[in-house]
């Protein structure tokens, strides 16, 4: 379990970035931190992309539904502005902000700010997701969480898209994902393709 390095006599600030497949507990491990943080009586501002509206326009929402009231932006940059007044800043899917993201939480680290960030490493592809593996490269602390895999039991890192749409970006839940294993990962992608070509084949028939 991550403890907090110092909540008191910090004289700089730092980045905590969390990572990992679909239902890795990536929210859920922010939230707690911030609940931490506000017991602690430290001013806390949590924020998300305006595009997440899953389970609520407002919310950091798990997906075991526990949750922390939070201010959706458009753009990474409103932060700057809405956070001048906060010790600590929480945000969360982070993979759909643009790659300013990373200037973003440097600059508030250096405001004296803890930032906690929580995103997807990885799309559905397999390909690290927009600003997250330069976000992984600056930050002091790092946590990868892991699912579980639904067909061997191993630990999950990847998110296996079960829905036939092939745009990078696609809010769904247990419908439209599943955590995977490496193995498991690659040998659907492998049946996936064995569909596609099987189903030229038949048109071209």
């Amino acid at each position: 379990m991550f403890l907090e390095p110092s909540f008191k006599g910090q004289r700089s600030g730092w980045i905590e970035v969390i990572c990992g497949s679909m239902f890795s507990g990536k929210t859920e491990e922010l939230i707690r931190r911030l609940k931490r943080a506000k017991f602690a009586n430290m001013k806390v501002g949590i924020f998300k992309p305006s595009v997440d509206t899953r389970y609520d326009d407002e919310k950091v929402v798990s997906h075991d539904s526990n949750y922390i009231m939070s201010q959706p932006v458009a753009e990474c940059q409103e932060i700057l502005k809405l956070s001048l007044s906060y010790n600590v800043v929480g945000i969360d899917e982070a993979q759909f902000f643009s790659e300013d993201l990373v200037e973003v939480a440097q600059t508030l680290a250096l405001r004296g700010k803890r930032v906690i960030i929580a995103g997807l490493d990885m799309d559905y592809r397999g390909i690290p997701f927009g600003p997250m593996p330069n976000l992984l490269a600056v930050a002091e602390y790092i946590t990868k969480v892991h699912a579980i895999c639904p067909h061997c039991g191993n630990l999950a890192t990847h998110s296996y898209r079960k829905a036939a749409e092939e745009s990078r970006v696609l809010l769904g839940e247990k419908d439209s994902y599943e955590p995977r294993c490496r193995t498991c990962y690659q040998m659907g992608n492998i049946l996936d393709l064995k569909i596609k070509i099987d189903e030229k084949e038949h048109q071209a028939d």
